[in-house]
């Protein structure tokens, strides 16, 4: 039988100093198993299947109690390894809209060549896990399958249906993305109130103190553009300077020293108001003046030289591939350049090509939108519906940690469903280190106690949601 704790045990268990080791729970051990098992179902790309690991997880709630027609692997007959899993536990209302628990499966490409311990192989070491898919994104995903598992365990009887989708796809949506192809042939699983999704974790500080909690609303949207000069060029022995290479690169300066207008959304607003006090100081007075007023030049230049938050606050292009030239001894007849732009949600992926245009101010220089753009849409709103479920167990679990609203520079499968107008929300409750978990990279990790913990937060959270009104 899962063991069940209180408030005040779970608030016990979670203000246990940084370096203290905890005994794990039952419960917690058994879910170590969980985890590790989807851990080393190997989901990249190249060699892997997402397919085998959305089985694995169907047999563990198959196990709890759950009946077939409640478990269904969805996968497209042209991409049969990239299987997604939709699981249902009914709800007592069937007027009252579903919540979706939304976690990506698929991870990274890792060499085990590069890594300190095979990427593949769940290994704890010194208060860590360390794994390919440690953080991103499978830590959720055993999560919500265990909570799921938890809750059949127990007889909880929800009010709102919960439905959990562990999807494929998210790390290589050029290739295929399983939350698209499930909005385009399987809507009526996908649809939902709201969706619970990766995106924000906790921050830790540099001695592991919790720092703040995080929820996200929104995030900005990935583009690239291509640049291209064409020209006749000729022999460099007779140079001109109607040069592709000089239009391009002259170009690109002036791209370099742009700096696109500063727009705040309230998620970002938000942010930028609550950690003004977390941290006080210049840094913190102007990232309050910010918030007050983003024309106020002397603030944002400040708040601006932390690149994660110049990014949160505007749109931003930056060149990161360029070639040019065909012989060593001719003038170029083609200089190409790739720019990757984070753009704010509600801008639009045409509106910033113009820009772009503007900005490198040369007729020579053709922008291009490469592929097909992603979605656009404004952020959800952060209602009290949505934060108060979370207020109410963090300041339980994590007494004077404050929840901070806040938007992704990056992207998630979040942008889909957002674009069709169900909002997504990124809480995890998993409280991560300073200078990151090492996700994309090498030698990737999860905190043990923030696993655990933030399998504690989940389960609760999800229960307050799941009998709102």
């Amino acid at each position: 039988m899962i063991r069940l704790f209180s408030a005040a045990a779970l608030a016990a268990l979670a203000l246990a100093g940084p370096a203290a080791a905890q005994t794990p729970r039952p419960d917690q051990l058994a879910f170590r198993e969980l985890y590790k098992e989807l851990i080393e179902i190997n989901t990249t790309l190249s060699s892997g299947s997402c397919t085998a690991a959305a089985e694995a997880m169907a047999g563990r709630l198959k196990a709890a109690g759950f009946a077939d027609e409640d478990l269904k692997i969805i996968a497209s007959p042209e991409r049969p390894k990239d299987g997604a899993l939709i699981a249902t536990l009914k709800g007592s209302n069937p007027k009252a809209r579903p919540i979706l628990l939304l976690a990506h499966i698929d991870v990274v490409e890792a060499n085990r060549a590069d890594w300190e311990r095979d990427p593949f192989k769940l290994v704890e070491e010194d208060g860590f896990f360390y794994a390919r898919g440690a953080s991103d994104d499978k830590a959720q995903a055993a999560i919500w399958t265990d909570s799921l598992a938890r809750y059949k365990k127990e007889g909880f009887k929800p009010r709102r249906t919960l439905k959990m989708a562990l999807t494929c796809g998210e790390e290589t949506p050029d290739t295929f993305n399983g939350v698209q192809y499930l909005i385009a042939n399987h809507k009526d699983l996908m649809d939902a109130e709201f969706v619970l999704n990766e995106g924000a974790g906790g921050r830790l500080d540099k001695d592991g103190k919790r720092v703040s909690l995080g929820i996200q609303a929104g995030e900005k949207v990935y583009q690239d553009y291509t640049l291209e000069v064409t020209n006749k060029g000729g022999h460099s022995s007779v140079p001109v300077r109607d040069n592709a290479i000089y239009h391009l690169a002259s170009g690109l300066a002036r791209l370099g020293v742009h700096d696109f207008p500063v727009k705040l959304n309230d998620a970002v607003r938000g942010n930028f108001e609550r950690m003004a006090v977390i941290e006080g100081g210049e840094s913190g007075a102007a990232m309050a003046a910010v918030a007050k007023n983003p024309a106020d030049a002397e603030a944002v230049a400040k708040v601006a030289q932390d690149p994660g938050r110049n990014s949160m606050m505007r749109t931003t292009c930056v060149a990161t591939m360029a070639s040019a030239g065909h012989a060593p001894n001719a003038l170029p007849q083609r200089a190409r350049a790739n720019v990757n732009c984070r753009i704010l949600p509600g801008e639009g992926v045409e509106e910033v090509r113009q820009a772009l245009v503007k900005v490198l101010a040369d007729d020579a220089i053709k922008v291009t939108t490469v592929g097909v753009p992603s979605p656009v849409s404004p952020p959800p709103s952060l209602g009290k519906n949505i934060t108060g479920p979370v207020e109410q167990v963090s300041k339980k679990m994590w007494p004077g940690v404050p929840l901070v609203p806040v938007m992704a520079t990056g992207a998630t499968d979040g942008r889909f469903l957002n674009a069709v107008g169900i909002p997504t929300y990124g809480l995890s409750g998993l409280f991560g280190e300073p200078e990151g978990n090492g996700a994309h990279g090498l030698n990737e990790k999860m905190r043990v106690r923030s696993l655990y913990e933030g399998r504690d937060f989940l389960h609760e959270v999800v229960k307050l949601y799941a009998n709102q009104k």
